[in-house]
């Protein structure tokens, strides 16, 4: 029997806990069951063991983002440092997370298939943590790759959904980017892979926090745009010393 919830899908949060709470505040608004976090609740921002914490409370289900896994490669020492602004902010924020949140970082895994909502969650693309899912080539190839019906995947910072024929893979590929929010229906006779775009860092040019629901019981994607205090997120940037850049993208949604 399928079990139908409503499903909170967070992802690219990026260590932003004012991004984070102003989408937690509406979401609650509009009732969610469930919370799937699709990977980076870390780097860039100055907020990460706040950002873990807070998924922890919710009793979020969270996959490993590039960003996560870099963080306890740097944890390990099995990762040569090598000077960038991503680099910069991770080593930073291993001073600020405790024990209990890498130890909680490291359960999670890279991908979950959910039998019950017929879905799989992964970072990148539904069979890669880490390629970016940016194009309609890289959506072809990523429906090649992976036979399931519906993906949910993070990465590329911008809400989308591509959707293809349930069939052999050919031109057939339709996108519909939701930059302004907006709801898609999945249709019955379609496999879709479906993007809630960033929390902490959007990329679209919309500097607003961006997060969707999945309602199973009418299978709708909709992804929701929330303003938020941008200003005290990069102020707490400069005070923590992160690379300037990181905080003036924010203003912008690049």
């Amino acid at each position: 029997m399928m079990l139908f919830v409503r499903q909170l899908l967070l992802s690219d949060i990026h260590a932003n806990n004012t991004a984070l709470q102003a989408v937690l505040s509406d979401a609650e608004k509009r009732g969610y069951d469930q919370v799937m976090h699709l990977g980076d609740a870390v780097g860039y921002g100055p907020h990460p063991h706040d950002v873990v914490e807070t998924l922890r409370g919710l009793d979020a289900t969270c996959v490993m983002g590039n960003h996560d896994q870099m963080l306890l490669e740097y944890a390990d020492d099995t990762r040569e440092y090598k000077e960038s602004v991503v680099a910069a902010a991770l080593k930073w924020q291993l001073t600020r997370l405790t024990e209990r949140d890498i130890r909680w970082i490291r359960t999670w895994r890279d991908g979950i298939d959910d039998s019950l909502v017929g879905a799989r969650y992964r970072h990148g693309t539904p069979s890669s943590l880490d390629e970016y899912m940016d194009s309609v080539t890289a959506a072809r190839e990523a429906f090649t790759q992976w036979q399931g019906r519906i993906g949910f995947v993070g990465h590329t910072h911008t809400p989308i959904v591509y959707a293809t024929l349930n069939a052999p893979v050919g031109e057939w590929i339709k996108t519909q980017p939701l930059s302004d929010g907006g709801t898609y229906m999945v249709p019955p006779a379609a496999r879709v892979i479906l993007n809630p775009g960033s929390v902490g860092q959007p990329r679209d040019g919309n500097p607003k926090a961006s997060y969707a629901i999945f309602d199973t019981s009418r299978n709708v994607f909709e992804v929701i745009r929330v303003p938020y205090d941008v200003a005290r997120t990069q102020e707490a940037m400069m005070e923590a010393g992160l690379p300037q850049v990181l905080a003036a993208r924010l203003a912008i949604g690049k």
